[in-house]
């Protein structure tokens, strides 16, 4: 298996004291904003990479989120720009320019830049983004399907065409060349990260496009994975563990207990103070604003239904309690415990690759230094070394 590390980087110290009824304001004003925390939470997570690209790991993933202490990397791309010059050989996973916010042909120029300044270590993910991102850049959540779609057609095709143009809804060109060209021909790969509506997943299976499916809960994630499984059969096409990247938050202790004891306060600031600042994160809203269809969950299962809905009340309020207790089934613990469990988890959703959170909740760095090398020294070899050989969902995908 391959394994990538997804970075969130978030503003590296905490702000709860700032909560007020259990919610930290939104907007958050500049006196709270220090550069000089800034700088260094870009200079520690740099290292971070480095340290990565070192230890062997496969990739490193970034993203884009604007105004909030939730993550720093308004432009994926300008990280991935240092990243590539500190590094070597590491996959420099941007994961996700958010298509329906920029101009897609700067968006186009700007990775084909990238792909040549890292020569060619760029796998491209795009994504629709968040309902706060949406406010911040003032355009229409109504619009986003649409605005992604034609925006991904502009930036494939001026990577892989020698002049295009182009008339859509939204953006128009006539007669393009860019300069420069892509290292990798056509175009860097293309991931796309899904949190679960039946569209996105259904028009990554129609462009043969990898997923990653993003849900909270397993149950949600197989969903996904089963109804991406029977559209691309529907396409003509197999499922197989290339097309699946799977998600998964690991922290490596001496016990369960021990990494509960030392991760559990950073899980929860990450849950219950920076997650979904300023945004909304439930589906009924999300429906009403013309971002979710009315058609998104209807191949969820019953008994995964709730956690489609993603109710805020399921993060803001959890406790130490809470933590200890989801602790119990997931990747925390001993080396030999978090390499089963991933290898079981990868099984499950047949999944070739391992995309892996170590600091979502702004932890200390030399807590954060000291599991990137745990890791790699007491699980990575032994993930590596695996291979997930085909998807569960292959066979019932095809004979549907």
């Amino acid at each position: 298996m391959k394994v990538f590390v997804f970075d969130l980087l978030p503003y590296a110290t905490h702000l709860d004291h700032l909560r007020v009824d259990g919610e930290l304001p939104y907007p958050l004003g500049a006196a709270h904003c220090d550069p000089k925390v800034v700088a260094r939470t870009y200079a520690e997570h740099l290292d971070a990479w480095e340290e990565m690209d070192r230890l062997g790991y496969d990739g490193v993933g970034f993203n884009e989120h604007h105004t909030s202490p939730y993550g720093l990397m308004n432009s994926p791309n300008l990280l991935a720009a240092a990243a590539a010059q500190r590094t070597k050989n590491i996959k420099l996973l941007i994961y996700a320019n958010l298509l329906p916010l920029h101009n897609p042909l700067r968006l186009a120029e700007e990775l084909a830049m990238l792909d040549c300044m890292s020569n060619g270590r760029i796998i491209s993910g795009f994504a629709r983004g968040i309902p706060r991102e949406y406010a911040v850049h003032n355009v229409p959540m109504s619009e986003s399907r649409e605005r992604f779609e034609e925006a991904y057609e502009i930036v494939t095709r001026a990577w892989s065409e020698d002049i295009f143009s182009y008339e859509g809804k939204f953006w128009s060109h006539k007669d393009i060349a860019i300069w420069p060209r892509p290292y990798q021909q056509p175009g860097p790969p293309v991931w796309i990260p899904v949190t679960g509506s039946r569209e996105s997943i259904e028009w990554a299976a129609a462009r043969n496009i990898p997923i990653t499916p993003g849900a909270a809960t397993e149950g949600l994630r197989l969903d996904a994975v089963r109804l991406y499984a029977q559209s691309l059969a529907q396409h003509g096409r197999t499922i197989t563990p290339d097309h699946i990247s799977l998600p998964a938050n690991v922290f490596v202790a001496d016990s369960k207990a021990e990494a509960v004891r030392q991760n559990a306060p950073y899980h929860l600031y990450f849950n219950t103070t920076i997650y979904s600042h300023g945004n909304f994160t439930e589906t009924s809203k999300q429906r009403g604003s013309g971002y979710v269809s009315e058609r998104a969950s209807d191949y969820v299962s019953q008994e995964n239904l709730k956690a489609f809905e993603r109710s805020r009340d399921d993060f803001r309020k959890l406790t130490f309690a809470d933590v200890e207790k989801q602790a119990q089934n997931m990747p925390w613990g001993s080396p030999d415990e978090v390499t089963q469990r991933l290898i079981d988890a990868a099984e499950r959703a047949g999944a070739g690759t391992l995309l892996l959170s170590m600091n979502r909740g702004a932890m200390p760095q030399e807590l954060f230094l000291e599991q990137i090398r745990r890791f790699g020294r007491d699980v990575l070899p032994a993930l590596q070394a695996y291979q997930v050989k085909s998807s569960p969902f292959a066979a019932q995908a095809a004979a549907e």
